[in-house]
């Protein structure tokens, strides 16, 4: 006895009921001309996920719940079909799993373990659902499990004791590096507590600070890996599945190699940043072109990721500006095939100057002068923004974000960011991935050190650490959550971790006024990281720790 099973690994965009439920009719028509017998989606695939405070409004709950009769109907006479979305009853409301068949909705199961960290809060919108008992089809005993149900042994082993043939895990997992190894392992140890094949669907695409990877596979009862579908794009793959007698075994099918970590986050940002322009109406991005590596790669990845007809760069020089930056940026604009506007700032500094100069007492000094130059620059890019329908690409990196080596309403601004969550150390290695396969950025850009250029002969590491040094610290302080005691424990100077920590927490109020940006980390700045702007779990120095290019 054998079945076909088509895993559907696609993307949804959220609230877009009606075009989810084309592309579910388009896509089931694909499954039906290959004959499969029942067809897979991912997670809450009809409503988009997450849809967030979309759920408590109840137009849209009526409306997906409409939408999911329109899925049911579809199968009349046709393979049946698991979908996600969500479920109402009164005042509850589910995220669930439906089996639908012969015109109707067959059965129905909750997720039981709703996600609550980090970016998930499922327990503001949903109820959690009982333990499901397998769902009956053709005779056979399906185990779902509902995305989160898989990273628990509890739902597998009851499914498992209930009769469960064959589990099938519907998800909406979202992309962190180490991400696609982890949810690999936890499917292997459904497999091998339960000894049931295992089918994983993962949807695609960008949503907000989120990016879903897909990289569905499929897992055989020794949990040996059958398939793995393509990351980062939309995919199909067709399981055969025989019963001997022994139980239900996937056949072999494609299976995709792994990609490297730095292939996978620079694959990430592209995905997000398109999605975001696409899906929000953009017409391209504009780009402030530095010359330096920041705005380097986030024009190589805007370019790579729409095409280099639909990003526009500009050039802002001021006095300060360097030759080597103008030529820095104008060779990478070129290498790239973008356009790049001149635009000189040396009137509006003078004229801003002169401004201030009647209210200051004494000379402009240098942090004023220096933050002048970045908020010239966010106008004159919010200008072109609004004129041309331009998404306004942030450059900054979480470094930056992290210390405040950032200027509110200057290199702050902007719709989006796409290296909000990569430290400096991971810009030059994404750099130097992207230049093994096409060398777009200049090699100067690679080696030179890193500078603002807001007074003469500024860099970087005038005010800060080293960047290796300053990631590592900012590393176990932010992902790992340590303190600074346990932080200098590893190695680390005990001033310096110090430092950074005051640094890193007197930067609180900037980064909730950051644009939004790909999450490519476990705990990237925004809901994974809460902390509150005013915090007097730690007294802050706040003038000690001011500098340069950290304007309030």
């Amino acid at each position: 006895m054998s079945v076909s099973i088509a895993l559907i690994q696609a993307a949804f965009t959220v609230g877009n009921i009606d075009a989810n439920l084309a592309r579910i009719a388009a896509l089931y028509q694909v499954a039906v001309i290959a004959k499969a017998d029942l067809v897979v989606f991912s997670e809450m695939n009809v409503t988009g996920y997450p849809p967030e405070d979309l759920i408590l409004n109840a137009a849209f709950q009526q409306s997906a719940m409409q939408a999911l009769e329109q899925c049911a109907r579809m199968t009349s006479g046709g393979p049946a079909m698991l979908i996600g979305s969500l479920w109402c009853e009164e005042e509850i409301v589910f995220n669930a799993i439906f089996l639908l068949q012969d015109g109707r909705v067959a059965a129905r199961q909750e997720k039981h373990h709703l996600p609550n960290d980090g970016v998930f809060d499922e327990r503001r919108y949903f109820t959690p659902g009982a333990m499901p008992e397998p769902l009956l089809w053709r005779g056979m005993k399906l185990g779902l499990l509902v995305c989160e149900d898989m990273w628990f042994a509890d739902v597998s082993a009851h499914l498992k004791h209930a009769g469960a043939e064959l589990l099938i895990a519907m998800n909406a997992s979202p992309f962190e590096t180490g991400k696609p190894d982890a949810r690999e392992r936890a499917a292997i140890s459904r497999v091998q507590e339960t000894g049931l094949a295992l089918l994983y669907v993962n949807q695609i695409g960008g949503q907000d600070e989120l990016v879903f990877d897909g990289g569905s596979f499929v897992l055989g009862r020794q949990a040996d890996i059958c398939a793995r579908l393509h990351v980062f794009r939309e995919d199909m793959e067709f399981v055969r599945l025989q019963n001997e007698g022994a139980g239900w075994s996937p056949l072999a099918g494609t299976v995709q190699p792994r990609l490297g970590d730095t292939e996978m986050i620079y694959r990430a940002m592209m995905l997000g940043l398109r999605d975001f322009v696409l899906r929000n109406g953009f017409a391209g991005v504009v780009i402030g072109m530095s010359g330096g590596i920041d705005s380097a790669l986030a024009a190589a990845l805007a370019s790579d990721a729409l095409g280099a007809a639909h990003v526009r760069s500009v050039m802002m020089p001021s006095p300060i500006t360097s030759d080597d930056s103008v030529e820095d940026a104008t060779d990478c604009a070129q290498r790239l095939g973008i356009r790049i506007d001149t635009v000189p700032i040396d009137l509006g500094m003078q004229a801003f100057g002169a401004m201030l100069e009647t209210v200051f007492d004494g000379p402009v000094s240098d942090l004023a002068f220096g933050d002048n130059q970045t908020r010239l620059r966010a106008g004159i890019l919010l200008a072109i923004s609004s004129k041309e329908n331009l998404l306004l690409l942030n450059t900054g990196n979480k470094s930056e974000m992290a210390v405040g080596y950032t200027t509110p309403y200057g290199d702050m601004c902007g719709h989006f960011a796409v290296l909000k969550d990569a430290y400096k150390t991971t810009v030059f290695a994404l750099a130097a991935w992207r230049n093994l396969h096409g060398e777009v950025i200049p090699p100067r850009i690679l080696s030179k050190p890193p500078s603002a250029e807001l007074y003469e002969g500024q860099t970087d590491q005038d005010t800060l650490p080293p960047y290796a040094l300053l990631d590592a610290v900012l590393h176990q302080l932010v992902e790992c959550r340590l303190g600074v005691d346990e932080v200098a424990a590893q190695g680390f100077s005990l001033s310096l971790v110090r430092r950074v920590n005051e640094l890193l927490h007197v930067a609180e109020y900037k980064r909730r006024q950051a644009p939004p940006g790909v999450k490519i980390s476990s705990m990237s700045f925004g809901r994974d990281r809460r902390y509150p702007i005013t915090n007097g779990w730690q007294v802050m120095e706040r003038n000690r720790v001011r500098h340069p290019g950290a304007a309030e």
